[in-house]
């Protein structure tokens, strides 16, 4: 039975979730299944109302302002039920996905495990243990060339932020690339400044 399941496709930025999300939609849509494709309107990488991979493949997507509102447009004769970017949404997501499945539907979902902090992305854990089916990717590393990218490494005019950044930075400078964990960095600006605070105190320059 094709319905009651959810797949999720996870891993860093580059490791090309959305392509393969891409790619079992389009295998669906052969099969001439009802598909419903769904993104969060947080996301504004695509300009329009579609979801596109870093190798240009694209297609049309229905953009949501938050997990609740998935179950309105989601129709009882869709079949499959696509989402991108599963880790901006809210709590209500995992609810909403169990909703889904119980429907009947199948679900195939992408989304980061990790953010750039190297910690679990929003619900995505609690995501992971509802799926009937995980495929973690791994990228390349952008800085050794490593096959085995498992983070996410945020950087503003080419260097990495500092940990104290804000989780989502919206229409901001940075940019981001997979790293191996051997080349990803995480600076504390703060803890680095304590420190060198604590040492003038206590013991002078």
């Amino acid at each position: 039975m094709q319905g009651y399941s959810f797949e999720l496709v996870t891993g860093p930025m580059g490791c090309g979730k959305t392509e393969e999300l891409l790619r079992r939609v389009r295998r669906t849509i052969i099969a001439k299944k009802k598909v419903k494709v769904i993104s969060p309107e947080v996301d504004t990488r695509a300009h329009g109302d579609y979801i596109e991979s870093r190798n240009g493949l694209w297609l049309e997507a229905i953009k949501v302002k938050n997990a609740a509102q998935i179950l309105s447009v989601v129709k009882q004769d869709d079949e499959i039920v696509a989402i991108d970017e599963l880790q901006f949404f809210d709590e209500y997501i995992v609810k909403v996905i169990s909703k889904l499945v119980e429907a009947g539907k199948k679900v195939i979902g992408t989304g980061l495990d990790l953010d750039f902090k190297a910690e679990p992305f929003g619900y995505m854990p609690e995501l992971m243990c509802l799926a009937t089916k995980i495929d973690k990717l791994s990228a390349v590393c952008m800085k050794c060339g490593s096959e085995y990218a498992t983070r996410t490494q945020r950087l503003v005019d080419g260097k990495p932020v500092d940990k104290n950044s804000p989780l989502i930075m919206i229409g901001g400078d940075e940019t981001y690339e997979a790293r191996c964990i051997k080349c990803y960095e995480l600076p504390d600006v703060k803890s680095e400044t304590r420190k060198r605070e604590f040492k003038l105190l206590h013991f002078g320059e």
